[in-house]
């Protein structure tokens, strides 16, 4: 196992994610706590020593089962994470009640890290309303009583919503975790995320390194491309090979399910490995390939915006557009979506075509909307 310095500690590069634990009969809230424990004591003795949970993973039931998994070992030889669920709006005045509820729910006196949960547009103005909920007032006084040794926050929010979160509290975030993969380094602009937090002197935790096992198996050509450079590396292993090729990364986490997923991680992580300039060209031509199937080519130029006679945000729309025909779904788009005013969603389109006859890529923008006003249903 390789380790990362993060202040005194050494952490693992590989962290344990426990949100796609394996289940019993399909049923997400049905952990099977016997293959979940064999795994953790797999990672345990092969070097992992970060594991991180949340409130709502697992139906509720990942903290617990977490809890009983590393109460068998002695509470200096692992860090444990979880997080204050603020992806819900019913609990943003309950963070009193909930962060001594996961206590118990861990069994632990303390938490070694402990994090704002999904920083996004749905939820910035009530992380930053100090005021009316008293989240950031509360989880500070709890650091200042040792009940949690390093604070900090995910984010899968856009650019903007990560400037303003940094500018309020930046100065007490230890660390961001940021969904970052070879794709979102430009799908989701991981790259300017990245550098707005090297300007905070504020490392990375990374989830989703495999984009929810889309990097985990690829076309057949783009594989070939990928063993004609490192013959005996894996296909999910470069997306690995990417993070650790990136300074700022410090903890890599992997959601893993299976037993089998987590010895070929532990492979992975034996060794650093990062990629050299030639193999970070090709992977990240093979990415561009990869995003072109069935996305629009919009370079936010905004010419289209000064035309549009609802003043919607179009570059903005079409890049949610992207990420929602990509992703096959999913939660980012309609959580984002869900910020906006009705008059400046999708379906607020009026069909004038106003803006296509200025747009540069010739981008078929009505219909596009339209599109995606029908997907999300």
């Amino acid at each position: 196992m390789i380790y990362r310095d993060f202040q005194e500690m050494k952490l693992s590069a590989l962290g344990f994610g426990a949100m796609r634990l394996p289940v019993l009969d399909g049923d997400d809230s049905r952990i099977d706590e016997a293959a979940a424990l064999q795994m953790v004591d797999t990672a345990m003795q092969n070097g992992i020593n970060y594991y991180d949970t949340a409130w709502g993973y697992h139906g509720e039931n990942s903290e617990k089962v977490m809890g009983r998994a590393l109460a068998r070992y002695p509470r200096d030889s692992f860090y444990v994470a979880t997080k204050f669920p603020g992806y819900d709006a019913s609990n943003w005045s309950r963070v009193k009640e909930i962060f001594p509820r996961q206590l118990e729910k861990l069994g632990m006196d303390y938490f070694d890290f402990y994090l704002f949960h999904n920083v996004c547009e749905m939820n910035i103005d009530a992380y930053l309303d100090d005021e009316k909920y008293g989240i950031y007032s509360y989880l500070i006084e709890q650091k200042r009583q040792g009940r949690i040794r390093h604070l900090g926050f995910s984010c899968h929010g856009e650019l903007d919503v990560l400037r303003r979160f940094l500018d309020a509290y930046g100065k007490d975030m230890e660390f961001c975790q940021l969904q970052l993969n070879y794709l979102d380094w430009t799908f989701q602009h991981g790259r300017e995320k990245v550098e707005l937090l090297r300007q905070w002197n504020i490392p990375v935790w990374v989830m989703e390194p495999l984009r929810g096992g889309k990097l985990a198996q690829l076309q057949p050509e783009y594989e070939a491309e990928l063993k004609a450079l490192r013959p005996d590396e894996e296909t999910a292993a470069w997306a690995f090979r990417f993070l650790q090729s990136i300074p700022s990364v410090t903890m890599i986490l992997s959601g893993m399910s299976s037993q089998e997923q987590l010895e070929k991680n532990l492979r992975t992580f034996a060794e650093d490995k990062p990629l050299s300039d030639a193999e970070m060209n090709t992977l990240m031509d093979i990415a561009a390939r990869m995003l072109s199937l069935g996305t629009v080519p919009c370079t936010a130029c905004h010419y289209c915006v000064s035309h549009c006679p609802m003043g919607l945000n179009i570059p903005n729309l079409l890049s949610l557009y992207n990420e929602h025909v990509y992703t096959g779904g999913g939660f980012i788009a309609p959580m984002a979506l869900s910020a906006l005013p009705a008059d400046k969603q999708p379906q607020a389109c009026l069909q004038c075509r106003s803006c296509e006859q200025v747009c540069p890529q010739q981008i078929r923008i009505s219909e596009v909307l339209a599109d995606f006003t029908a997907k999300l249903g």
